[in-house]
C-alpha cells in the first residue's frame, strides 16, 4: 500500500482536496481530527495533557481538554510547547498507524494522511508520495481572513510558523492548485490518485 502525505499552508484548501481523495475511495487520516479525538472525553490524551496543564481542563464532565485554554498555555512558552509535543506526538503517531494498518488490511491501494505541519515536523520521509496543496497568496489571504475570529495579525503569526509555500511546492512530488475552479482541482486530484495507484 502506498502512503500519501497531504499538506499545505493555512487557507490553501487542504480539507477540500482531502475530501476529493475520499470521494475517489481513498482512506483519509486527518491529523487535526486525531488530536480532537485525543482531547475528547475518554481520549488517550486527556489524562497526560491535564496532568501537565491542569488549567486546560474543559468545564464539562467527563474530563476533556479545552483546545483554546491549552493553546493559551503554550502560546509564548517554547518549553511548555515542547512538553505538549512530547505527550501528544507519540499518541498521534499511534492513531495514524492504527488507520494505516486498517487500510492495508482492507486492501486499499493507497492511504492519504492529511498532515498540516508535515515539513515543520520533519515527517515527509515517512511517506511514499508528498502532495502539496497551494493557491495564489491573495486567494489564501482572502480565505483565511473570512474565517470567524481571524485577524490579519493572527494570520501573519500562523504563516510565520509554517514552511513557506514556495519551499513546500519545491519539495512536493505533486502540487494541487486550488486557485482554479473546483472541477479543475478535482481533475488534478484524480490524476494524482490514478498515478499513485496504477
Amino acid at each position: 500500500m502506498k502512503t500519501i502525505a497531504l499538506t499545505g499552508s493555512i487557507g490553501m484548501g487542504k480539507s477540500t482536496v482531502a475530501a476529493m481523495f475520499a470521494d475517489l475511495g481513498a482512506p483519509v487520516w486527518d491529523a487535526d481530527a486525531a488530536v480532537h479525538r485525543l482531547y475528547a472525553p475518554g481520549g488517550a490524551g486527556v489524562a497526560p495533557v491535564l496532568a501537565r496543564f491542569p488549567e486546560a481542563a474543559a468545564a464539562d464532565a467527563p474530563p476533556s481538554v479545552d483546545r483554546e485554554k491549552l493553546s493559551a498555555c503554550v502560546l509564548n512558552d517554547p518549553a511548555a510547547l515542547k512538553d505538549l509535543e512530547v505527550i501528544v506526538h507519540p499518541l498521534v503517531a499511534l492513531d495514524r498507524a492504527t488507520v494505516s494498518d486498517a487500510a492495508e488490511q482492507d486492501g486499499a491501494p493507497a492511504c492519504v494522511f492529511d498532515i498540516p505541519l508535515l515539513f515543520e515536523g520533519g515527517l515527509e520521509t515517512f511517506f511514499d508520495v508528498v502532495v502539496v496543496v497551494s493557491a495564489p497568496a491573495d486567494v489564501q489571504r482572502a480565505r483565511v481572513l473570512a474565517r470567524p475570529g481571524m485577524t490579519a495579525e493572527k494570520f501573519e503569526a500562523i504563516k510565520a510558523r509554517q514552511t513557506p509555500d514556495a519551499d513546500k511546492r519545491a519539495r512536493a512530488d505533486h502540487v494541487v492548485d486550488t486557485g482554479a475552479p473546483l472541477d479543475e482541482t478535482r481533475r488534478q486530484v484524480a490524476e494524482i490518485w490514478a498515478a499513485v495507484t496504477r
